[in-house]
Parts: structure tokens; C-alpha cells; sequence
């Protein structure tokens, strides 16, 4: 479904520039979750934009189904760090937002949205205002946002990044379900090695700028994933090798 091949991108010019990626070959297939981990600064935000057509990669090819990316991809679902809620919709129109956007009519995807807010455990807020809600509670908003218009591709960056230890758990719980159930391709940027092992069936790691792939790695656990996946060996294996790149990266001490 995606391939980047040799992609590189650069801000700026005249010797002054930044390369954000360099020669970043990467093929992600349909249906797969791939986590993209490494530290700040690494190029994982940079190319999450270029999939979702925000920036243009300063050389190298980067196509999905096989064309080249001209801008936002048809059927493409984004979530940030920030919810970036509107403070003045409240939780249902929140949700319609790319509905609106899109110029289509509100009203045949509201079945859709109150579907998805129930999914989410927020059916008692649909008519409550983002400043009523708790952080974990306005993510789950966004995630049912980007969910809408029923994405064949999902970007995600880094969106349970601010949220508590408990709160973090359970959206990465039920962003598993919603994408193991609807069978979307997912793009997931973390700095947690314990995040991206226990949601994806690969694991990219990154080296530090200019953002190389240091590693590909498959995760072989179980399809169907609960918190207790964790405590078992193989998990354990995976999160040891990865914390291994970072050390021998020079970006983990002991």
C-alpha cells in the first residue's frame, strides 16, 4: 500500500538547511500497524506529514497504491499530540468536523459518529463541550474524529503522548480493537517502546537527525492483544532489543 523509496527531505537551503530524513526506504502493507520510534527531532513527525501529503520529500519516491502523493490521500484518517478539539462544537460536532469539511451533509454521518462515541464510552457526552471533559476523554474524541469517514489509512502522531500512565493503557487498548476490527492500515509516531510493541506488527526504529531506518522489526505476538501481552516473554524480548539500539545510538545510559 505504501512505498518510500530512497526519501529524503531537507528544510532550507544554501548550506543553512536541516535534513530531516535521509534515504528512508520503507514498504508498509495494507491492514499493517507500523510504529515509527525514535528519539525527538528524528524525522518520524516529518514523515508522517509527507504520507498524509502536508510536505513534499526533497527527493526519493514516496507512492501509496503505487501513485505519487500529490496531497491528502483519499480516505485518510490524522490524530496529533493536541486533539485540537473546537472549544465551541460540542463532542458530536467535534466528530463531524471532517464530515463538514469534506462538504458532505452532516446528518447522514451522524449514525456514523454516535456509533463511534459509543465505541469510544462517551455516548452520555455527545452534547458536552471539549472544556468539560478530561484529557483522556477529549483524545477519545479525536481518535472517533479521525475514524469518521471509515479511513483506509490512519496517521497518528504521537497522540497519547501528554495523557497519564493509566489513561495512555487504555486508548492504546482500544485503538487496537477499532483498528484490528475495521482492518485499517495504521501509522503510529511513539517515543514508548512499550506503546509501539504492544499495538503494532512492525516496529520501525529511527536513528537520530537526519532520520535513518535503523531497523525493521516484526512483532510476532499474538493478533488479538491485552495489557497482559506485556508481562509475557516475547514482549519482553522485543522491548529489550529495542532498547538496545538506543543504547548502542548512545541515547540510553545505564
Amino acid at each position: 500500500m505504501i512505498h518510500a523509496s530512497q526519501v529524503t527531505k531537507q528544510f532550507g537551503s544554501d548550506g543553512k538547511g536541516v535534513t530531516a530524513l535521509q534515504e528512508v526506504s520503507l514498504a508498509i502493507g495494507e491492514g499493517e500497524f507500523v510504529s515509527l520510534l525514535g528519539p525527538s527531532g528524528c524525522g518520524k513527525s516529518t514523515f508522517l506529514r509527507c504520507l498524509a501529503g502536508i510536505e513534499t520529500a526533497t527527493s526519493g519516491n514516496l507512492l501509496i497504491d503505487g501513485q505519487p502523493i500529490s496531497g491528502p490521500p483519499d480516505r485518510l484518517g490524522m490524530a496529533f499530540q493536541r486533539d485540537a478539539l473546537l472549544d465551541w462544537y460540542d463532542v458530536l460536532d467535534n466528530v463531524l468536523l471532517p464530515a463538514d469539511f469534506g462538504g458532505k451533509r452532516k446528518r447522514d454521518y451522524e449514525p456514523r459518529a454516535r456509533e463511534l462515541l459509543a465505541m469510544a464510552g462517551l455516548s452520555a457526552f455527545v452534547h458536552s463541550y471539549p472544556r468539560a471533559l478530561s484529557g483522556g476523554m477529549r483524545q477519545r474524541v479525536a481518535m472517533c474524529r479521525s475514524l469518521l469517514l471509515d479511513p483506509r489509512l490512519l496517521l497518528m502522531d504521537e497522540p497519547f503522548g501528554a495523557l497519564d500512565a493509566l489513561t495512555r493503557d487504555q486508548l492504546n487498548v482500544d485503538l487496537h480493537h477499532l483498528t484490528q476490527q475495521r482492518n485499517m492500515t495504521a501509522v503510529f509516531v511513539t517515543h514508548s517502546i512499550s506503546e509501539a510493541v504492544f499495538l503494532s506488527t512492525r516496529v520501525v526504529v529511527f536513528s537520530p537527525r537526519p532520520g535513518r531506518v535503523v531497523e525493521d522489526i516484526s512483532i510476532d505476538l499474538p493478533r488479538e492483544r491485552r495489557l497482559a501481552v506485556r508481562e509475557s516473554k516475547e514482549f519482553g524480548h522485543y522491548a529489550r532489543h529495542i532498547r538496545g539500539l538506543f543504547e548502542k545510538m548512545g541515547l540510553i545510559h545505564e
